[in-house]
């Protein structure tokens, strides 16, 4: 196995073999699309299938639709702002995450409150929380304005950030279902679902105010096919869903969790974005200490993910994910240890260091790796590697039909896919 060199700005990384390159040419597309492409396909097809995607998708979304993307920049606080940035610089380093963000210091800040509570420093917190109110109603504004920018400028970036979504969740329908977990408080990732017509399950039940539910019932969707009774098929295109870090349409009411109704895009004034986001959003807060994760609702969402993950025959797709919470690295790693698991990372850049962190701590044939400016490029990732599961089975059964004839077609086409998908 070639030795991985970190320094170069482009890592490809498939089976034992290894490239690593300062520069990809145009004309070095179609080599590397003939091998990552039916690698891509092969992989996709595993008996289980999960997408964790991050800010970085997000990222990638808007400036397709040249829209500014809800940053994670950090937040200066008026009160205590300097001790608040200290401890959140602190931590991050101990974490080894690189530099702190809005997570670390909303949760520095949240800490402090507490602090102050305990105290008796009750005028001192209630400002600092009102302080925090203020910073999160900024943040809300800044994603949902996001949103809405996208929907004047989407453009090319929908059809791109469905086609993405869609090379996933193309699986046979007979085969456990795609898992989307994303650690993003932004909606583009249902948005793009609703518009590409995925059908998602969450952890939400009911029409008029969804609830979270923590039960473990395995819904599904079935059809009956015409003239048939009492033989249901799994519809195709179905995903399991889940925010780890919570939503901005997520509320905390009467010890429940709701979803408001607050649509994609939705003006600054709109009535679903409460005055007090401190007592209400669902907005999780880095998860530096286990201990955190008991409270409800993401002891469920974590629960979930590991379960889901954390089984023999399963593959993860990381995409725009900077391996910056810890609990989520932990079950990532807990995953490896099953030697029939697969970690494939498509990631921008090298995120400070975190990736090769990671991945010299864990057994290296278990990683597909994608890595630099070029392959972690949305447009260039589906334009050229993704797989196409409609054209791949097309493909198939054109081939089928030539061998029949006694011609070939092989060499026009490459093969993917594998042997166990079936046709439509």
């Amino acid at each position: 196995m070639n030795k991985i060199d970190w320094s170069k700005n482009h890592i490809l990384k498939i089976s034992n073999e290894t490239e690593c390159l300062d520069d990809i040419l145009e004309d070095d597309i179609k080599k590397y699309r003939d091998k990552i492409e039916p690698w891509l396909t092969a992989v996709f097809q595993s008996e289980h299938l999960a997408l964790l995607a991050g800010t970085g998708l997000t990222s990638a979304v808007a400036s397709l639709a040249k829209v500014n993307a809800p940053g994670m920049d950090r937040i200066a606080f008026i009160e205590y702002g300097e001790q608040i940035k200290k401890s959140a610089d602190s931590q991050a380093n101990e974490m080894k995450r690189g530099e702190a963000n809005i997570e670390d210091d909303l949760r520095v800040a949240i800490e402090l409150y507490k602090g102050l509570l305990i105290q008796g420093e009750d005028a001192k917190a209630k400002t600092l929380k009102n302080d925090i109110d203020a910073k999160l109603i900024d943040f809300i504004k800044k994603v949902l304005n996001a949103e809405r920018e996208f929907l004047k400028k989407e453009g090319n970036a929908l059809t791109y950030l469905k086609s993405f979504l869609i090379s996933f969740a193309s699986r046979t329908a007979s085969r456990d279902r795609l898992n989307i977990v994303t650690t993003n408080y932004d909606r583009f990732i249902e948005y793009g679902c609703d518009m590409a017509g995925i059908l998602v399950l969450d952890s939400f039940t009911g029409k008029i105010t969804p609830v979270f539910r923590t039960n473990k019932l395995e819904l599904d969707y079935h059809y009956n096919p015409p003239g048939i009774r009492g033989e249901p098929r799994y519809v195709e295109g179905v995903i399991k869903y889940t925010k780890l870090h919570g939503s901005l349409d997520w509320r905390f009411e009467d010890n429940k969790i709701l979803k408001a109704p607050l649509p994609f895009g939705a003006d600054e004034k709109h009535p679903g974005i409460p005055e007090n986001p401190f007592d209400h959003v669902v907005i999780y807060s880095n998860s530096v200490k286990d201990i955190e994760t008991i409270y409800f609702p993401y002891a469920e969402l974590f629960r979930d993910f590991s379960t889901a993950v954390c089984r023999p025959n399963s593959v993860v797709v990381t995409y725009g994910y900077g391996f910056g919470d810890s609990h989520i690295n932990r079950i990532l790693a807990d995953m490896l240890t099953i030697p029939s698991t697969h970690l494939v990372i498509i990631s921008w850049d090298r995120v400070n260091g975190r990736i090769q962190n990671f991945v010299e701590k864990n057994n290296h044939s278990q990683f597909t790796l994608l890595i630099g400016n070029h392959f972690g490029d949305l447009k260039t990732l589906v334009d050229n590697y993704l797989p196409k599961a409609a054209i791949d089975r097309i493909t198939e059964r054109e081939q089928r039909v030539l061998e029949k004839r006694g011609k070939d077609n092989s060499s026009k086409s490459p093969k993917t896919g594998d042997s166990t998908d079936e046709p439509f």
